[in-house]
C-alpha cells in the first residue's frame, strides 16, 4: 500500500528487519532434494511456480488442479528441470473424497510423504458481498475444508516422516479487505484451524510443522484480472513468492510474510490502530472502476 509505506515504513523498518534477519537459518535447495511433496493449485500461478522451484531442487512431485490438460504441461516442464519424478492427479477440491485420494495417491507412489503444499483456491468474485450464502458454502469447502481433509489424511505419513505442511492464505485471512467477503472468510478459518492444530502438535511432542503463508498481493493471472483498475496497489512475482513459500516450510518457519513490510505492518498497525488501518485500505481502490 504507498501511502502505508510513506507513513510507516521508516518508523517500523528498523525493528522489522531486526526480528526478520535474526537468528535466521539459511535455506539450502539441498534441503528438498529427494523429497516427496505434494503441491495443489498447481496448474497455473503459484502452485505452477512452486512446482518448478521443487523440479529444480530434485523432489518427487504430486501435483494437483482441476484441468487435467494444464496439469500435464507443467508435468512435462517439471521432468525437464529435473524433478525426480513428477506425476498428477486432476479433480475438483469441492468432493472431499478427491481431497483424500490425492494423497492416497502419494501414498500408492512413494509410500511416504515429506511436505503437503496446499495452495489450491474456488473461483469467487471481487465486489461487494452478494449474500450468496451458497458460495460463501462452496468456498468453504474448497478453501477451507478440503484443506483439512487432506491435512487429516496425510497425518500417518507425515508424522512418519516429521513432515510439514504448508498452508498458502492471505493478508485478506489476517485483516479485513472489502470486495472478498466470501474469500476473507476462508482465509480466516485456515489461520484459526492450522495454529490451533500447531499448538496441539507441540502438546502432543507430534514432530510436524505447520507454516502459514501470508500474502499480498501478488501478480496471477486470476488476481490481476479481477483487480486491475480498482486496486492501486502493486503486485509482487509470483515466482519469487513461490519460491520464499518453499524456503519457509523448509525451515520449519511458523509463518511466512510476502512482500514482508506490506504485510507484516499492517498486523502491527491492526492490533495498534484499527480504524487507520482501515482507513488506508478503503484508500488503495478505485471503487468507480468495480465492475457491477
Amino acid at each position: 500500500m504507498g501511502l502505508l509505506q510513506k507513513i510507516l515504513v521508516p518508523f517500523a523498518g528498523l525493528i522489522l528487519a531486526f526480528c526478520f534477519y535474526s537468528g535466521k537459518e539459511d535455506f539450502k535447495p539441498g534441503m528438498l532434494k529427494g523429497k516427496h511433496v505434494i503441491v495443489t493449485g498447481a496448474s497455473a500461478g503459484i502452485g505452477e511456480q512452486m512446482a518448478y522451484h521443487l523440479a529444480r531442487m530434485g523432489s518427487h512431485i504430486l501435483i494437483t488442479a482441476r484441468t487435467e490438460g494444464k496439469l500435464q504441461k507443467v508435468v512435462a516442464r517439471c521432468l525437464e528441470l529435473g524433478a525426480a519424478s513428477a506425476s498428477y492427479i486432476n479433480g475438483n477440491m469441492e468432493d472431499m473424497t478427491f481431497a483424500q485420494s490425492v494423497v492416497k495417491k502419494a501414498e500408492d507412489l512413494w509410500g511416504s510423504l515429506d511436505m503437503l503444499i496446499l495452495n489450491h483456491v474456488g473461483v469467487s468474485y471481487f465486489n461487494y458481498f452478494n449474500r450468496d450464502v451458497g458460495h460463501v458454502q462452496k468456498l468453504l469447502d474448497i478453501n477451507f475444508l478440503s484443506y483439512v481433509t487432506m491435512t487429516v489424511t496425510a497425518l500417518p505419513m507425515l508424522k512418519n516422516s516429521g513432515g510439514s505442511i504448508i498452508v498458502v492464505s492471505s493478508l485478506a485471512g489476517k485483516v479485513g479487505f472489502p470486495f472478498v467477503v466470501p474469500y476473507s472468510a476462508t482465509k480466516f478459518a485456515l489461520d484459526g484451524f492450522f495454529s490451533s492444530l500447531r499448538q496441539e502438535f507441540v502438546m502432543q511432542n507430534t514432530n510436524i510443522s505447520i507454516t502459514l503463508c501470508i500474502l499480498g498481493l501478488i501478480d496471477t493471472e486470476n488476481a490481476m484480472k479481477a483487480v486491475s483498475g480498482v486496486l492501486k496497489s502493486s503486485a509482487a512475482p509470483k515466482e519469487e513468492c513461490a519460491l520464499e513459500i518453499i524456503k519457509g516450510g523448509a525451515l520449519r518457519q511458523r509463518e511466512v510474510y510476502y512482500e514482508y513490510f506490506s504485510t507484516k505492518i499492517p498486523l502491527l498497525i491492526r492490533d495498534w490502530a484499527p480504524n487507520l488501518l482501515d482507513y488506508i485500505i478503503r484508500r488503495e481502490y478505485n471503487v468507480e472502476n468495480l465492475n457491477n
